[in-house]
C-alpha cells in the first residue's frame, strides 16, 4: 500500500511537471529552446514552436491560435529561410538575440535586438500573439528590446501598430504568403505610403493594385465597409512620430487581418459554433477597387454598365479607346483651365477620394479656408475636407485626379476646379434637374417620356459621330498618327507637341529656365497652359548622342508606369528639333544633396534610406516587372531625381537596353555608361546584364551612406576608391567610419550598416555573386541572413588601360558625365 501511495505522488509529480513545461510562456537566455518544444500564452489564447505549414516537411518557427480547430499561423520567423528536418534550435543570446540554428550550428534567422543595457533578457509569449523580449524585471512595452508585433507576416493582430515610426524609419507591412504549403513572402504586400495624406497601397510586386484611400476620421475613405461595428474599433494615430492604424476588440471574439496569398485583405472571425473562420470583409472588393481603372478623371461606379465614366465637366480623352472599353486613358476637361475670372468649383458627392500620394494637406483649416487656398493657386486642381468627424483640416490635389469611384451611400466630398463656361453649364444642369424633379415630373406623359428617349438617342448617335476635341496643347496620340518624319513603325500611346506649344511653355528656351547639361543636350523648365510643370530635354546638335538614342529612350519608357521611374508626358519631333517632355522634378537630382555640404543636411537617415528603398524598387521593376526586362546602363546619382516629397525617380533611359525571352546578357562594342559605375565585365569586355545595374546601385548605395563620390574620392590613409575604402572598412570591422557625419547618431546605425553590407554584396566583382534585385530590395527591408560579401570590382583609381582614347574619354568623365563611345577591350 505504502509503495503505491509513493508510485501515485510520483506520477501527481510528473503530470504537475509536465503541465507546468506545457503552459510555460517564456525562455531564458540559459535555455535552449527545441524542435518539439512550446511556449503557451498566460491565457491559452496562442502557442509558439515549430511547425510544418499544410503538406510541407519543412519546418519553421511561428506562432499560431491555441484553441482553434485547426493550426491557423499568424506569425513566421524564418518564413525565407526553413530549417529541412527536426534538429532546430532556437536560442536567446544574453544580449538579448533571437537565434534560429539549423543542424550545422549555422544561423538562419536572427532577431537583432541585441542592447548594450540588456540584463537577463527573457522571451515572453504574450496572450495578444505578441513575442517579445524584454529585461526579465522589466514588463513596461516602451521597454521592450524586440517584438514579433514589429515584423509582422500575413496577419494583423488586434494591437498590432500597421504602419510607420517617423523617428526609426519602422514601416510595418503584410506580406502574403506563396501557399498555405510555403509561408515564404509572395506577390502581394500592403504597406503604407506616408507620401501626402497616408494611405495604403496594396501592390503586386511593383505594381499597385488596389489603394485603401486616406483616413476621414471614421474609416479609410476607399475602404467604407470597414468602418467601427460591435465588433471593431479602430484608431488612426497621425503626428510628427508615428503614422499607424491599430484596432481592437469590442467583445470576446477572435480576429485577424489576412494578407491572402490571392492578394486580398480579409478580416475573419472565429465562430465557435460552426468550428470555422467566417470571413467578415474583403478588400478589394469588386472590379471598381483596381487602381486607376477608369484613368485620370475617370470615375467607377458598380451599379453602372458601362462602369466607368466621366465626372459633370469632362469627357473622355479618347473616344475610340472608352466606347470599346478602354478606359485606361481616362478623361479630359472640355475647357481648359486658364486661371481667369470666373473658375471655380463643382461639388461632387459620395466619392472615393483620389489618389493622395502627391497631395498637401493642413490640419488645422476649415473648408472655406481649404477652397481659398485652392482658388489662389492656378495648379490647385482640387479640394476636400481631411477629417469629417471634426470638420477639420484640408486636402489639395495639385496633379491629374485619378483612382477614383461613385458610392450610392458613403464616400466623400470632393470639390473639383472647373472652367467659368462648364461651371455655369453645370450650375444650369443642376437647376434643370431640380425643375423637373420638383415640377415636369409629376405631369409627364408616356408620351413624352418616349419623346424623352427618343431626343436622347439622337443626342448619344451625334456625340458617337464627334471626333474627340483636341486640347489646346496640340496634343495627338500616336497610334492615330505614325511617327512619319522618321518611318518609325511602331505606334505608341505617347503625345506629340508642337514645337510652338514647347516654346512657349519654356519662354522660347530662356536661359532663365535652364535647369542644366546632360549627354544628351540642355534641359529646361516649362509651364503648360493648363499650368502643368514640365521639364524639357531638347536634343544638342552637338549632342555625343543622337537620334539612336532618343528613339531609345522613347520606346523604353513609354509605357513604363513606376512611382520610382521619372514619366514621359510626351515628345515634340517637328522639323529638326528632338525633344523629349517629362514630369518637373522640383528637388533636381541626388546629386544636388549627398555630394553638397550645406544641403546634404537636408538629407537625414530616413530619407536617404527611403530614396535607395525607392531606387531599389525603381530597378526590381525594370529588371524583373516591366513588359520587358531592361537594363539601364546608365544608373547615378545625377540620374535619380527627387520630386516634391524627396521621392526618388529614375531617368534618362537614352542607354537602357530591354531583354526578351530567356535573355539574361549581351554584348557590345559599344560600351556606354558613366566612370564609377559601370561594372568590370562591361567596361572591360563589353558585357552587360541585369547584373551591371545591380554594380551601380551598390555603388550609388555607399554615395548615398557616405556623401562621397566614388570617383574621385581620397583619403590621407590610401589610395583606394570609394569601394575599396568600404571593403577595407568592412574586412577590418569598422564599417560604421563610412556613414556620413551629418546622420551617423540618427539611431539608424544598424539599417545603415545593413544598407552597406547589401552595398558590398552588389559590387562584387563576379557578376554571379551579386544578388538580384529582388533579393536586395528583401535584403534592405528584412532581417534575413547575408552572406558575407567578396571583394569588390574596381576597388582601386588604377586602371591598366592601353587605349588612348579611352584614356581622353576618361579624363572628360570626371565630373560625372556619361561616357557613349568607348570601344571594350
Amino acid at each position: 500500500m505504502e509503495s503505491f501511495v509513493i508510485l501515485v505522488l510520483m506520477c501527481s509529480s510528473l503530470s504537475i511537471f509536465t503541465m507546468s513545461q506545457g503552459v510555460a510562456n517564456t525562455i531564458s537566455a540559459t535555455q535552449p529552446f527545441k524542435d518539439g518544444e512550446s511556449l503557451v500564452s498566460s491565457g491559452g489564447t496562442f502557442e509558439f514552436g515549430f511547425f510544418s505549414p499544410g503538406n510541407s516537411m519543412k519546418r519553421y518557427v511561428g506562432i499560431w491560435y491555441k484553441n482553434v480547430a485547426y493550426k491557423t499561423v499568424v506569425w513566421v520567423a524564418n518564413r525565407d529561410v526553413p530549417l529541412i528536418d527536426l534538429s532546430g534550435v532556437l536560442q536567446l543570446s544574453g544580449q538579448g538575440d533571437l537565434s534560429i540554428l539549423d543542424n550545422a550550428n549555422t544561423t538562419i534567422w536572427s532577431s537583432n535586438s541585441s542592447k548594450p543595457e540588456t540584463t537577463s533578457p527573457v522571451a515572453q509569449l504574450l496572450d495578444t500573439g505578441n513575442l517579445v523580449v524584454r529585461n526579465q524585471d522589466d514588463n513596461e512595452p516602451e521597454k521592450y528590446l524586440w517584438q514579433s508585433f514589429d515584423y509582422p507576416g500575413d496577419t494583423l493582430l488586434p494591437g498590432m501598430k500597421y504602419g510607420v515610426n517617423l523617428v526609426t524609419g519602422l514601416n510595418r507591412a503584410l506580406t502574403s504568403w506563396k501557399s498555405g504549403d510555403d509561408p515564404s513572402r509572395g506577390d502581394y504586400t500592403n504597406q503604407l505610403d506616408v507620401n501626402g495624406v497616408p494611405q495604403f497601397f496594396l501592390r503586386r510586386g511593383s505594381v499597385l493594385t488596389f489603394r485603401s484611400g486616406p483616413w476621414n476620421g471614421e474609416t479609410f475613405n476607399g475602404m467604407p465597409n470597414s468602418a467601427e461595428n460591435d465588433i471593431y474599433t479602430f484608431e488612426f494615430v497621425f503626428n510628427e512620430e508615428e503614422i499607424y492604424y491599430t484596432y481592437k476588440l469590442s467583445r470576446s471574439t477572435v480576429s485577424r487581418l489576412v494578407m491572402t496569398s490571392d492578394g486580398k485583405l480579409q478580416t475573419f472571425t472565429w465562430l465557435d459554433r460552426i468550428k470555422d473562420w467566417n470571413n467578415y470583409s474583403t478588400a478589394p472588393m469588386d472590379a471598381c477597387d483596381s487602381y486607376a481603372k477608369c484613368g485620370p478623371y475617370g470615375t467607377c461606379n458598380s451599379d453602372n454598365s458601362p462602369a466607368c465614366g466621366c465626372l459633370d465637366g469632362f469627357v473622355p480623352r479618347s473616344s475610340e479607346d472608352w466606347y470599346s472599353s478602354d478606359w485606361s486613358h481616362g478623361c479630359m476637361r472640355k475647357t481648359q483651365l486658364t486661371c481667369e475670372y470666373g473658375e471655380g468649383f463643382r461639388k461632387y458627392s459620395n466619392i472615393k477620394l483620389p489618389d493622395t500620394s502627391l497631395s498637401w494637406y493642413g490640419k488645422n483649416m476649415n473648408l472655406n479656408d481649404c477652397e481659398q487656398l485652392c482658388l489662389k493657386n492656378c495648379s490647385c486642381k482640387a479640394y476636400a475636407i481631411l477629417d469629417i468627424t471634426r470638420k477639420s483640416g484640408c486636402i489639395l490635389w495639385f496633379k491629374e485626379l485619378i483612382d477614383m469611384r461613385q458610392y450610392s451611400d458613403s464616400g466623400q466630398d470632393i470639390y473639383i476646379r472647373l472652367a467659368a463656361s462648364d461651371l455655369a453649364a453645370s450650375y444650369r444642369s443642376s437647376q434643370g434637374k431640380r425643375l423637373i424633379r420638383s415640377i415636369v415630373i409629376p405631369v409627364l406623359s408616356l408620351g413624352v417620356a418616349l419623346l424623352g428617349l427618343y431626343v436622347s438617342w439622337q443626342v448619344f448617335k451625334k456625340q458617337m459621330q464627334l471626333p474627340p476635341r483636341r486640347t489646346e496643347v496640340n496634343v495627338v496620340h500616336s497610334r492615330e498618327q505614325d511617327f512619319i518624319n522618321e518611318n518609325w513603325n511602331k505606334n505608341l500611346d505617347l503625345p506629340l507637341f508642337g514645337f510652338d506649344v514647347i516654346a512657349e511653355a519654356t519662354d522660347n528656351f530662356s536661359v532663365a529656365n535652364e535647369l542644366g547639361q546632360g549627354g544628351f543636350g540642355p534641359v529646361y523648365k516649362g509651364k503648360l497652359k493648363d499650368g502643368q510643370e514640365i521639364a524639357v530635354k531638347r536634343l544638342s546638335k552637338n549632342s555625343r548622342q543622337g537620334l539612336e538614342e532618343f528613339k531609345n529612350e522613347v520606346f523604353c519608357i513609354a509605357k513604363l508606369q513606376h512611382r520610382n521611374l521619372v514619366r514621359l508626358l510626351g515628345c515634340s519631333i517637328e522639323a529638326e528639333e528632338r525633344m523629349l517632355i517629362y514630369e518637373y522634378m522640383p528637388n533636381k537630382s541626388l546629386n544636388f544633396f549627398i555630394f553638397d555640404e550645406k544641403q546634404s543636411i537636408l538629407l537625414d537617415w530616413p530619407k536617404r534610406f527611403h530614396i535607395i528603398n525607392g531606387v531599389a524598387r525603381g530597378l526590381l521593376y525594370l529588371h524583373e516587372d516591366s513588359r520587358l526586362r531592361i537594363v539601364h546602363r546608365d544608373l547615378k546619382a545625377s540620374n535619380v531625381l527627387l520630386d516634391y516629397g524627396m521621392n526618388p525617380k529614375i531617368s534618362d533611359f537614352g542607354m537602357a537596353r530591354g531583354f526578351g525571352g530567356d535573355e539574361t546578357e549581351a554584348n557590345t562594342k559599344r560600351v556606354v555608361g558613366t566612370y564609377g559605375y559601370m561594372s568590370p565585365e562591361y567596361m572591360l569586355d563589353g558585357i552587360f546584364s541585369l547584373k551591371s545595374d545591380v554594380f551601380s546601385f551598390g555603388v550609388l548605395v555607399l554615395e548615398i551612406l557616405s556623401g562621397k563620390r566614388n570617383r574621385g574620392f581620397n583619403n590621407p590613409d590610401h589610395k583606394l576608391n570609394l569601394l575599396g575604402h568600404a571593403w577595407m572598412l568592412h574586412n577590418e570591422g569598422r564599417p560604421s567610419e563610412l556613414i556620413d557625419e551629418s546622420f551617423e547618431n540618427s539611431g539608424h546605425r544598424s539599417q545603415a550598416l545593413r544598407s552597406i553590407h547589401v552595398a558590398l554584396l552588389c559590387v562584387q566583382n563576379n557578376p554571379e555573386d551579386r544578388p538580384s534585385m529582388s533579393t536586395a530590395v528583401l535584403m534592405l527591408s528584412s532581417e534575413i541572413a547575408m552572406p558575407q560579401p567578396k571583394e569588390p570590382g574596381f576597388f582601386t583609381e588604377r586602371f591598366d588601360v592601353s587605349s588612348s582614347s579611352l584614356k581622353r574619354e576618361k579624363s572628360s568623365s570626371i565630373n560625372g558625365l556619361t561616357v557613349t563611345l568607348l570601344e571594350a577591350r
